[in-house]
């Protein structure tokens, strides 16, 4: 039998002898860490003196929660190789078109919070199948849009309504599966989101060129429509009552555990996300085709894929700590390769160590925050997330400027130093949180 993941100040490992104290257990107001919330658990997090309580999440609901997490990040990231086309034929500058990209990360980041407090108020399976009714008509809309600014607005509500599918799918994981194995399923997941950005990136640019980009835009809303229909064979889990409106959003605010995985998933998300999205514009400076760059950084998704795997297979034999430190190690080692060299076998190996970064450690703080407040659960993954894309846009938004000026190295080399306080932040909070 695996040994569990839980962690002592030590970082060692309890092992299924011992069981693990439970995950929804507020951590206590001490002097090694922040204090308490006292929030009711709910199954997945109760443990019992044989093990966890919650059975496996079985194979068929994992694979509804991939498909929509899937289809939710593919709809996310297709535009971007389209704009230029778009913009040729709808007759518009490309700064026009721009806003129908802007404007869906805009309304995706903003509805975080708003289907979080959603889901904990009318169930995640109920959440989860009103918004992608949403997102299924925002795409046939897309499809139909005459001109520009109708395919904004279909573009943005998009981005509103499949902003639902991701953070409802972790909630969804962290409400039935016991938190000594929470990870694995979550691996899953995460291999699933990479495979819907890795796809996007390379499928949306051809079927726009040979087809056209109106079909790229229907893939998703018939996903979306089936899934309308496939969740009602997913049964919607236990919660604990929410009670006022703002209730949730009071219980993972008071929560000073919560401020700390929220800065650390922001730091996450400034050192990974946000300089992760210069890879093609550097390879491009260097003579690359749009094509072969949008290759290069859809390896990315390849190497999370890979990586969930073995991450699969490791939780409960190594500690969450080890796994934080392994996935900060080849984040540095990646950003460190493309700050020595913007070369296309560079770029490769850092797309590739950038995946598996990601999923030794996001997939490992991620199951940190499922476990944070467990009768707020939906609200305190959204959050996350808030934190998550906040980081992502102000990294984005300072490397701007250099990446005009092609100064890539001193970019990359930033990352790369960002990544040490990172894995620091990540592995302390970690050993010495007590759930």
């Amino acid at each position: 039998m695996d040994t569990t993941d839980t962690t002592d100040t030590t970082g060692s490992q309890h092992t299924a002898a011992t069981p693990p104290p439970a995950a929804a257990t507020p951590p206590p107001a001490t002097a090694t860490g922040p204090g308490k919330s006292a929030a009711p658990t709910s199954p997945a997090d109760a443990t019992g003196p044989t093990g966890p309580a919650a059975p496996p999440l079985p194979a068929a609901s994992l694979r509804l929660l991939r498909t929509a997490g899937f289809v939710s990040n593919f709809d996310r990231f297709c535009i971007t190789p389209m704009l230029l086309l778009i913009g040729v034929q709808l007759g518009v500058p490309l700064t026009t078109v721009m806003l129908a990209a802007s404007g869906y990360f805009l309304a995706y980041g903003l509805m975080q919070p708003v289907w979080g407090l959603a889901s904990d108020r009318l169930g995640r399976v109920r959440v989860m199948r009103i918004s992608l009714t949403g997102a299924a008509l925002a795409a046939l809309c897309s499809v139909i849009a005459p001109g520009a600014t109708m395919l904004i607005v279909a573009r943005v509500a998009a981005g509103a309504f499949f902003a639902a599918s991701i953070a409802a799918s972790i909630t969804y994981v962290g409400d039935t599966v016991p938190a000594a194995v929470r990870q694995r399923p979550l691996s899953e997941l995460m291999t699933a989101f990479a495979l819907g950005t890795a796809v996007a990136t390379v499928v949306a640019g051809a079927l726009a060129h040979y087809v056209s980009w109106r079909l790229v835009f229907a893939l998703p809303g018939l996903v979306a429509a089936y899934l309308v229909v496939a969740l009602r064979r997913l049964p919607e889990p236990p919660r604990a009552a929410s009670g006022a409106l703002l209730a949730p959003f009071k219980i993972v605010l008071s929560s000073r555990w919560q401020w700390y995985v929220m800065a650390v998933a922001m730091l996450e998300g400034a050192t990974l996300l946000g300089f992760l999205t210069y890879i093609a514009p550097a390879l491009e400076a260097q003579g690359a085709s749009a094509t072969l760059a949008g290759a290069v950084s859809a390896l990315y998704g390849v190497g999370s894929m890979a990586a969930a795997q073995v991450v699969k297979r490791l939780v409960g034999r190594w500690t969450p700590v080890r796994l934080i430190v392994v996935g900060g190690v080849q984040i540095a080692v990646a950003f460190g390769l493309a700050a020595a060299s913007q070369s296309v076998p560079a770029l490769v190996g850092c797309s590739l160590l950038l995946g598996g970064g990601w999923s030794f450690m996001h997939s490992t703080i991620q199951s940190w925050a499922t476990a944070l407040s467990p009768a707020a659960r939906a609200t305190g993954v959204a959050m996350f997330g808030v934190a998550l894309y906040v980081g992502s846009a102000l990294a984005s938004a300072f490397a701007a400027g250099p990446a005009e000026d092609h100064a890539y190295r001193g970019m990359f080399l930033t990352a790369a130093i960002l990544t040490v306080p990172l894995t620091v932040a990540a592995a302390v909070g970690r050993a010495r949180y007590r759930g």
